[in-house]
């Protein structure tokens, strides 16, 4: 029987490499891959509970590498966006969910027509990458302050670009988190859940999300950056809510 098209989906890109042109390995010796998994539940037990008909899948790369101007993830995503447009039609709405280099690839997939709209965790954010393809699409990026594998400050940096570009954007600093996202695991998955299904329509975005998204493109980049603890706490159930000056609401 075949199987019916969903009402919307979510596109899981994991990270990978600066180069490397081997395929990645099988199964859970792909770790960036595996990494991904706790997401992909977590959003998948949300929209569930929500009874939403949302198809969440990872995209499955030819390559381990980014490759330079192959930009060889970016490709599959776009592959894989093609495949449900033929599949489930033009109006289908697509939200990107990707890690680190699948977040270059995501963000830069995002002109597809499918795509409604951009998470990306601890995105890979060269200076020199576009984002006029991210013109209407909502796109919100979410780094650690303690990141060593990629820039905090590229990814503000590019926040702010794409808002100029003609995006919705919003940065997320997560305090104390790491690369990988295993500091403060939870506190990623919780987040991410509510991202995605709020930009899909199926579940509400926090607040101070939804208020940045709204922001004018002549908006300073840091009145588009919040962070984990003190803007989202209520939102997310973190714990108590504290203003900017650290003291308790």
């Amino acid at each position: 029987m075949a199987q019916r098209p969903p009402s919307a989906a979510v596109l899981v890109l994991h990270g990978g490499r600066e180069n490397g042109t081997e395929p990645p390995p099988p199964g859970p010796l792909n770790l960036p891959g595996a990494r991904m998994l706790p997401f992909v539940r977590a959003v998948v037990r949300a929209t569930r509970a929500a009874g939403e008909d949302i198809r969440v899948t990872q995209v499955r790369y030819a390559h381990r590498g980014w490759n330079g101007t192959r930009a060889d993830p970016f490709h599959d995503a776009v592959a894989a966006l093609d495949a449900l447009r033929e599949e489930a039609g033009d109006e289908l709405p697509v939200v990107l969910l990707g890690h680190s280099m699948g977040a270059r690839a995501a963000l830069r997939a995002a002109g597809h027509p499918l795509v409604r709209g951009v998470v990306g965790l601890a995105p890979w954010c060269p200076p020199g990458d576009p984002v006029t393809q991210l013109a209407g699409r909502d796109v919100v990026l979410v780094h650690s302050d303690r990141d060593r594998m990629t820039s905090p400050r590229a990814t503000w940096s590019h926040t702010a670009r794409a808002r100029r570009a003609g995006a919705r954007t919003c940065m997320v600093t997560v305090r104390g988190g790491d690369h990988a996202m295993l500091r403060r695991a939870a506190a990623w998955h919780r987040l991410t859940t509510g991202l995605v299904t709020g930009l899909l329509g199926s579940g509400s975005l926090p607040g101070p999300v939804g208020a940045a998204l709204t922001l004018p493109p002549t908006a300073e980049a840091t009145e588009g950056t919040l962070d984990l603890d003190l803007d989202l706490g209520i939102d997310l159930g973190l714990g108590p809510f504290r203003d900017r000056t650290g003291a308790p609401r």
